[in-house]
């Protein structure tokens, strides 16, 4: 068999960032407990290897009941600032492992609301990081999921200045037909340009570059196989992508759930989320390799 691996597979620089930061604190925080706030990745594999090493969750309900100079690791996705302020409050160790991009994304989201901007960000509801972003908004707040809803809340909404910007994980073709729909709307409201509207793309290269490097491999192999936790947003975009490109693919998060199918086809292909670790992505090559189940 043909094992083929995407260019562009497994770990993000945010991810990557988070889970270092929590090895480095069970390293160095031995004579304390430590918390990350909320699973630190969307990988139940990562999690598992972590809390062997001492790696506690904790919930955003649950905060109250920490008690002072614990380590609390607040995960790439990022948290509210009121959530934040309680932990300071409770003079709990932190360290903010929130990824740069999401960062960004949350100063821009206080700057253009307490400028009274309108807050449209395309993402998952409930989402970790869209919830986190949300806290910074001083303004009114909106996440839309598809071009249907966006068409929906605009119709019925009287909207003056608008910021639309997105979950870093977002699909890129998703946003750039919700983009269109904001600037065709706004074109025929903007009589004597009172409105405003300020669009960014916050979606992470990484996201993009996954996407591309998938279709790229798609032309080349029978079937696909996604690995990735199945909470995981970017992974099940890659699924929903590979299913469209062939007509065996698979999600999976370990090389246990290798459908036998696959062992029977002549060249498979791999790719993984951005929250899969190296070392299960390795895992699911040498199965295939060697024709055996992990």
């Amino acid at each position: 068999m043909n094992v083929i691996k995407a260019d562009t597979l497994g770990y993000c620089m945010g991810v990557r960032r988070a889970v270092e930061s929590a090895e480095v604190a069970l390293r160095e925080y031995k004579d304390k407990k430590v918390y990350s706030l909320g699973p630190l990745i969307h990988n139940q594999n990562a999690l598992d290897d972590l809390a062997s090493k001492g790696l506690n969750i904790i919930d955003e309900g649950s905060i109250d009941k920490l008690t002072e100079n614990c380590v609390v690791i607040i995960r790439a996705h990022g948290v509210k600032p009121s959530v934040k302020k309680i932990l300071e409050d409770k003079n709990t160790v932190i360290i903010d492992a929130t990824c740069p991009r999401v960062t960004v994304s949350q100063n821009r989201v206080k700057e253009f609301s307490r400028q009274g901007y309108t807050v449209f960000l395309t993402g998952d509801k409930g989402h970790a990081e869209v919830e986190g972003i949300r806290g910074f908004c001083e303004s009114d707040f909106y996440c839309i999921e598809n071009l249907s809803e966006a068409q929906l809340v605009l119709k019925t909404g009287t909207f003056e200045k608008v910021m639309l910007l997105s979950q870093t994980t977002f699909s890129e073709m998703e946003f750039a037909r919700i983009s269109e729909c904001f600037k065709s709307f706004f074109d025929e409201k903007n009589v004597g340009k009172k409105n405003k509207l300020v669009i960014i793309n916050t979606i992470c290269p990484a996201t993009k570059q996954r996407q591309e490097a998938l279709e790229k491999l798609s032309g080349k192999v029978e079937g696909i196989i996604v690995v990735g936790g199945k909470k995981s947003a970017n992974t099940v975009r890659l699924y929903q992508k590979a299913s469209s490109y062939v007509t065996k693919a698979v999600h999976i998060e370990n090389a246990s759930e290798i459908p036998d199918e696959f062992y029977s086809l002549d060249t498979v292909g791999i790719t993984a989320g951005a929250s899969t670790p190296d070392s299960v992505i390795d895992k699911v090559v040498e199965a295939l390799s060697e024709g055996v189940k992990g």
